[in-house]
């Protein structure tokens, strides 16, 4: 394939949009060495992780959560 633009993207059928994003998150998810995680990130993501610890009864259950989202789309 050769390169597109961000436009040409937009033009591609859902299916083919939807293709293209798995394609480049799999690309993504080959080289997680290439991530950089800045330190406002990584802070964020020890707060959230202490928080967890902190109260692991808080949140909701993906299940719970996976009906709520599909049950707006009815």
């Amino acid at each position: 394939m050769g390169k597109i633009s961000a436009a040409d993207a937009l033009e591609l059928p859902v299916h083919e949009r939807l293709q293209l994003v798995e394609d480049i998150w799999n690309s993504i998810a080959d080289a997680p060495e290439a991530l950089v995680l800045r330190q406002e990130e990584k802070k964020l993501i020890d707060q959230r992780l202490e928080a967890r610890r902190g109260n692991p009864s808080a949140g909701s259950p993906w299940e719970g959560v996976y009906r709520r989202i599909t049950a707006r789309r009815k």
